[in-house]
Order: C-alpha cells, then sequence, then structure tokens
C-alpha cells in the first residue's frame, strides 16, 4: 500500500490473543479496564529529555504495530489500521516526592484508552530532582504483550544512548504465520481436551459479573529462587507473567 504523511499505511488482522483482548475491552465497557499495564523506571544520573522523547518517538516510526488503531469493519469483524506516522504520547511533569510521582503513574494508569485512538501507548516523564527521573510507560495489553515491553525498554535505550537496536522483523510476518497454522487442527485439539464439560467452567463460582480492579500483593524470591524460576521459564519458552498467571491459576482452582 502507498503511504502518505498522514493517510493509512496498512490494514492488519488481529492475532487470536489480539482478537481475545479487543473483545473483553468491548464488552467491559463503562468498567474499570484491567487489560491497561504499566512500567515504571527509575532513572538516575543526568538525562536530556528532549533526546529521550526523541528516542520515543523513533521506536514508533519504526514499528508500525505501536501505530495501530482497532476498529471493526462494517460486518463487525476488528482490524489494526495501520497510519503511515503518529506523534508520540509524550508528557513531562514535576513531582516533590516519590510519593507525588506515584499519584502521577497511578492517573496515567486509571486513564482508559480508545482503541480506535492512537497511540495506545503513553509516555510521562517524572522530574524529581536534578538527576532523578522516572519514566512511566502506560499501554494496553492488545499493543503490547509481557515479552515485547523489555524489548521495548532495551530498543529506548539503546537509541538514546545513540546506538542502533537489533533489526526486527515486521509484525506482519508474525500475523502472516498465524494465517498459515491449521487452525481446524487447533480446534479439533481443544474439542478433545474439553471433551465432556457442559456448562460453564467458573474459577469462582458464584462472584460477581463486573470488572474488579486488581490489587497488589508483594511476595519476594531471593536471587537463587529468582534465578531458577526465570532459567525455568527460558526452557519452556514462556514469560515470567504467563508462569505466574500459570501458578495462580492453580491456586484459585483448587
Amino acid at each position: 500500500m502507498t503511504t502518505r504523511p498522514g493517510g493509512l499505511q496498512d490494514i492488519l488482522p488481529l492475532s487470536p490473543l489480539q482478537e481475545g483482548l479487543y473483545f473483553l475491552s468491548t464488552y467491559a465497557a463503562g468498567d474499570p479496564d484491567v487489560y491497561v499495564v504499566q512500567q515504571v523506571l527509575t532513572l538516575a544520573g543526568p538525562l536530556d529529555p528532549a533526546r529521550l522523547r526523541g528516542a520515543a518517538q523513533t521506536l514508533l516510526d519504526r514499528h508500525a504495530n505501536l501505530r495501530a488503531a482497532f476498529r471493526p469493519r462494517k460486518a463487525g469483524q476488528p482490524v489494526q489500521l495501520i497510519p503511515a506516522s503518529l506523534e508520540a504520547d509524550w508528557t513531562e511533569a514535576e513531582a516533590g516526592s516519590d510519593a507525588a510521582a506515584d499519584e502521577l503513574a497511578d492517573a496515567q494508569r486509571r486513564r482508559p484508552f480508545d482503541l480506535a485512538r492512537p497511540p495506545l501507548l503513553r509516555w510521562l516523564l517524572v522530574r524529581l530532582g536534578a538527576d532523578r527521573h522516572r519514566l512511566v510507560l502506560t499501554s494496553h495489553h492488545i499493543l503490547l504483550d509481557g515479552w515485547s515491553a523489555p524489548l521495548l525498554v532495551r530498543d529506548l535505550l539503546t537509541l538514546y544512548a545513540g546506538n542502533e537496536p537489533p533489526h526486527a522483523r515486521p509484525y506482519k510476518d508474525y500475523l502472516a504465520w498465524v494465517a498459515r497454522q491449521d487452525r481446524p487442527a487447533a480446534e479439533r485439539a481443544w474439542r478433545d481436551a474439553l471433551a465432556g464439560v457442559e456448562e460453564p467452567t467458573l474459577v469462582r463460582p458464584g462472584a460477581a459479573a463486573s470488572v474488579a480492579e486488581p490489587e497488589l500483593a508483594e511476595l519476594y524470591l531471593s536471587e537463587a529462587e529468582t534465578t531458577a524460576l526465570a532459567d525455568r521459564a527460558r526452557a519452556l519458552g514462556l514469560t515470567l507473567n504467563t508462569v505466574v498467571q500459570g501458578a495462580w491459576a492453580l491456586v484459585l482452582g483448587e
């Protein structure tokens, strides 16, 4: 497709995971969006905010999928619309304390995204002192997963340092790979796995149907435990988040 400044570069399908997240986001309209995720980076030492903002813009320019909007076609099937260019959603603020910086980050997390209006990634740089900053990255999970977010931060810091990040294949290559998979075989596998299940299988029967905001529970692992857990996840080809979520699901299912 021919591109033009401010025009549409591409129209892409959604991955299966994105289809699920799109459905959940539209289904839960009006409720808190639990799929707004956030990373907070503590930056110590001299910082050039303009240079960091330029690195964030370069990331948006380099990776088409970071510019995606999600809208339904007339028939109802959602697609990704990729604009040819998009300005990074960048905000700078000052905070007199760590608590004030926490409030600014929390306000970003509570502000919902409209999936039809990109970018679905916000940047907030909070100045805490001459050599103390926090960079808050708030995004919708439909745009980034736990595997991709650390790579995004790596590329951001690489660009800020004036270096070239590793080459990344276009996201549309992955979507093309998904389209080549044997979907009927996958459906048969799930039908076999769920054979005999004739009714909804709630993790917690009787729970309220409304969406609830997640609460925070902190658990600290030793260095040896953390290393062992990371090694196990890597051997399985999983993110740490997937391993933790799986363990939590087993606990809830008891």
